[in-house]
């Protein structure tokens, strides 16, 4: 048992009433044995691993005395009323042959309020939570549960079968106190003020002036912030960045890459993106015709940030008389309308190359301004054991000042966003029916 951080004034109550609300919304949800439960994460065998994490609430009153066959270990913060945690050590032997042995093997550990803490006790031991004011109303505890074996101790054949089906719940994995022991129980054969009880603390001494005041300033914060935890409404959000597909960046060009024979005398910058694919989805399906797809992906399905910044940019640049373009540099010729070869008689280029087998196809684009010349070469490449490679890889010539100066603000931009985001969001646009992700390799130019 160890007691990690106390908390602000009333933070227990409020916590305990957000994450309660939260965890009966969850559809692992079960209320029995007061001691309301979601599980969270089942064990998965199949993996070898055997653990389960499930969270579970204890109101004021407390729940019963029950036992688990496997050990526990769980985090939880206690409400603005402190928790009491009571523990037997009689075995189920002892037990069966004396009752009170149960009465005998008590201890008592009281954790104050607002309190985050840890717990980690053996299986088969009887324990009960419960707020140490039962009357002021704060609830106990919140806890999320890990149960690092889920299959661990003597548990009867059906519940074995149950846990491996990935059914259980912490009912069905409970044990309550016989009913020789609860009846001495329930005729007040004990008193909690005679079992020995150890009283943790951070703050100050239990049971010292100090102690007091600060638990009594502490549950009038608890109950403001416990209702208003009840009034709003538990809901929560969930935000996705970098997409489904890993996007890694080459030291330079492959070695057959058409990009080796633009601006060769001199460049300034250079970089390749490069995404791997499953085939499953697009096979016999040549290069020639992922390759289409892909141009027509980045005219199609242009990322919106990279949108919002190159109309920032073309709104600066447009009075030096530089060029402009919706599109991101490393594609933006695609919308040009000059004479000169195009692929697949559609696509304006300044090269192309199609391997004799279609398994390797690329194109060359790019376009010439006042401050720098840009090439890009876009490539599909069909790889053996079930993989297709896309890559977009650029160089960028810079022909006066203002272009060296204009490279060094966007440099770090192009290589680490524009590039990777543009051919991702073309691929999933291309690819869309596409869900099997392969890893590529990624170095740094």
């Amino acid at each position: 048992m160890t007691l990690i951080a106390q908390l602000g004034h009333g933070s227990g109550d409020q916590l305990v009433a957000g994450a309660t609300a939260r965890q009966r919304a969850h559809a692992g949800f079960i209320d029995a044995m007061d001691e309301p439960s979601a599980k969270l994460a089942g064990a998965d065998f199949e993996k070898g691993d055997p653990t389960s994490l499930y969270s579970f609430t204890v109101e004021a009153k407390g729940h019963p005395f029950h036992r688990h066959a496997g050990h526990r270990v769980f985090t939880a913060i206690s409400g603005s009323g402190g928790v009491q945690l009571r523990f037997s050590d009689a075995t189920p032997a002892q037990v069966t042959d004396d009752p009170m042995s149960f009465l005998r093997g008590l201890r008592y550990i009281d954790i104050p309020p607002d309190c985050l803490f840890t717990v980690r006790f053996g299986g088969n031991t009887w324990h009960q939570f419960a707020s140490l004011h039962p009357r002021a109303g704060h609830p106990a505890l919140f806890a999320l549960s890990c149960h690092t074996n889920e299959l661990g101790g003597d548990l009867p054949a059906d519940i074995q079968q149950q846990i491996r089906a990935n059914e259980a719940t912490i009912p069905s994995l409970t044990e309550l106190l016989p009913l020789t022991v609860q009846r001495l129980l329930d005729d007040g054969a004990l008193r909690h003020v005679d079992v020995p009880t150890m009283a943790l603390s951070l703050d100050a001494p239990a049971g010292s002036l100090q102690s007091l005041l600060c638990r009594a300033a502490r549950g009038v914060a608890g109950r403001l912030r416990g209702a208003w935890a009840h009034v709003r409404r538990a809901g929560g959000f969930a935000a996705q960045r970098g997409g489904r597909h890993t996007v890694m960046l080459l030291p330079e060009p492959p070695a057959d890459s058409l990009l080796h024979e633009q601006l060769q005398g001199r460049h300034h910058h250079q970089d390749t993106s490069v995404l791997g694919l499953d085939q499953a989805g697009i096979d016999g399906l040549g290069a020639t015709a992922l390759l289409s797809s892909l141009l027509d992906a980045f005219i199609a399905n242009p990322p919106p940030g990279v949108s919002h910044l190159m109309a920032f940019r073309n709104l600066l640049v447009k009075p030096l008389g530089l060029r402009t373009s919706s599109l991101g540099c490393p594609v933006s010729s695609l919308l040009g309308t000059a004479d000169g070869p195009r692929f697949m008689n559609r696509y304006p280029v300044i090269d192309q190359r199609v391997d004799a087998g279609d398994t390797f196809a690329q194109v060359i684009l790019g376009a010439d301004d006042k401050h720098l010349r840009f090439r890009s070469c876009v490539a599909v490449r069909i790889r053996g054991a079930g993989r297709v490679e896309l890559s977009l890889g650029t160089r960028v010539q810079c022909t006066n000042l203002f272009g060296h100066a204009y490279m060094a603000v966007v440099d770090h931009f192009h290589r680490s966003y524009a590039s990777p985001t543009m051919l991702r969001a073309a691929t999933e646009h291309a690819f869309a029916a596409h869900e099997s992700p392969v890893d590529a390799i990624m170095a740094h130019d």
